[in-house]
């Protein structure tokens, strides 16, 4: 919501350090929330230091009914150090700071196996697009080049900034080449590959995890 593209929000999802110190903060806020672990796995270092996410529903009476999900390290994202170096901070109209995940990073976590984070990461990089066309950094066009999700907005990145896409195309992002010969069919089967790259990796990294999820759900 924050990155202009919004959806019906359904939890909070928070990307901590896992260690000793800030788990017993998390837990101290958790407590105050009047928050309780939902199924499993259980808060703990070990789980979150594994990939798990652990999930809580609030039943403080200003919160009653909120899900907060908590995680520490997801597949193909940067450690939290990295995450934290290069977040976002953003002010609401009451003072409140937000930090936020970078858009990179963000975009880099919703690469996963299910249906609704694909069409979040195409409006995620157009809403992007569409607040900064006027003075986009060159780290910012080689980020669209990198992350677009339709033929029309890579054709149009192509056009705009043909030297940046030729880069792209010849290192990170080999679809570029589709791109650049105009050729829509081949741009529509590189986005549907590269997609299902991305939810097989996703499908693979989740297997040993949720496996153990089962055991301790059965004992």
């Amino acid at each position: 919501m924050f990155y202009g593209a919004a959806e019906f929000s359904r939890d909070t999802d928070f990307a901590i350090l896992a260690d000793a110190a800030n788990l017993e903060r998390l837990d101290a806020a958790l407590r105050e929330l009047q928050a309780s672990v939902i199924a499993v796995p259980p808060l703990a270092l070990t789980f979150l230091q594994r990939g798990h996410a652990v999930h809580f529903r609030c039943q403080h009476p200003e919160a009653a009914g909120l899900r907060v999900d908590v995680m520490s390290k997801m597949r193909g994202v940067a450690e939290f150090a990295e995450l934290w170096a290069r977040r976002t901070r953003l002010q609401g109209a009451d003072g409140t700071i937000y930090e936020l995940m970078s858009l990179p990073d963000l975009v880099q976590a919703k690469k996963t196996q299910r249906d609704k984070d694909w069409p979040m990461i195409r409006r995620l990089i157009e809403a992007d697009r569409i607040a900064c066309r006027g003075t986009p950094s060159l780290e910012q066009v080689r980020f669209w080049l990198l992350e677009a999700r339709t033929p029309e907005l890579l054709l149009e990145l192509a056009r705009q900034f043909p030297l940046e896409a030729t880069a792209v195309a010849n290192g990170s992002r080999p679809l570029l080449t589709a791109v650049l010969q105009g050729d829509e069919a081949a741009i529509e089967a590189g986005l549907f590959e590269e997609e299902r790259i991305e939810r097989a990796a996703d499908r693979a990294y989740w297997i040993p995890l949720k496996q153990e999820l089962e055991r301790m759900r059965h004992s």
